[in-house]
């Protein structure tokens, strides 16, 4: 096929959401490669065309209508709009469905929400910009590739007061994993490691891209916790010393 023009469209979609050859290839489990040179010879197999398409939840007629507009995808909510999702757990599941490319027909199968509390839910997040409302129900997320939820902001203070019940539990089996290291280390050292969770973060959200397409119930979901603070359990401050 040689329609130039689409693949002009998809590489400005890719730049809007901030991926490059690299992450489309994880993506669709190919190589660098392979992606440079479709883009370059700008020709493929209709499946494949629509294989890159689904790397950014658009399709054929989207691209064809034109570049994206940047500008629509966000970073991060405003204080206003994360209390409002706190405030009501239904439009929260929903966000957080939408952030897992869950269809409609699996949230209220999944949830207690009917079809038309879910339409409803979608279009009060269309309304804020946290994703695209389309034709028959469906939708596309439209938050940036960095988006992150305020610290400290109304979704975080939330999720601390669910702690408890994320931890209150073993961590024993097959895929699950909790480890506490504590050390004493260098400040240089210490931004080093951080920037290596902040990969390892990226990585969970590139493979959750990658297995958008499988149906819901091969995708379980799966909660990561990372956390770095100044911290010695309470147990121990109290047996610090008092300076003379």
């Amino acid at each position: 096929m040689g329609y130039a023009y689409l693949f002009e469209g998809l590489k400005a979609h890719y730049r809007a959401r901030g991926l490059s050859y690299r992450d489309v290839a994880k993506a669709l489990k190919l190589s660098e490669a392979t992606i440079k040179r479709i883009f370059s010879e700008r020709d493929c197999t209709l499946a494949r065309l629509e294989e890159l398409c689904s790397v950014v939840q658009v399709d054929l007629a989207e691209i064809a209508r034109g570049a994206p507009r940047t500008a629509r995808l966000i970073t991060q909510l405003t204080q206003e709009q994360e209390q409002e999702l706190v405030d009501d757990l239904r439009l929260l599941i929903v966000a957080v469905c939408a952030m897992g490319n869950v269809p409609i027909d699996d949230i209220v199968c999944v949830y207690d929400i009917s079809r038309a509390q879910c339409i409803g839910l979608l279009a009060k997040l269309d309304r804020i910009g946290f994703l695209d409302l389309q034709e028959n129900n469906h939708y596309r997320l439209l938050v940036a590739r960095t988006f992150q939820w305020i610290p400290d902001g109304p979704i975080m203070r939330w999720t601390k007061q669910q702690s408890a019940d994320y931890f209150n539990y073993p961590f024993m089996q097959s895929g699950e994993m909790l480890r506490i290291v504590n050390v004493r280390v260098s400040a240089a050292a210490r931004v080093a490691l951080l920037a290596r969770m902040e990969q390892l973060a990226l990585e969970y959200a590139e493979q959750h891209n990658a297995d958008a397409w499988l149906p819901l119930e091969q995708r379980e979901s799966i909660s990561l916790c990372l956390a770095v603070r100044p911290w010695e359990p309470a147990a121990f401050a109290r047996l610090w010393r008092t300076p003379a």
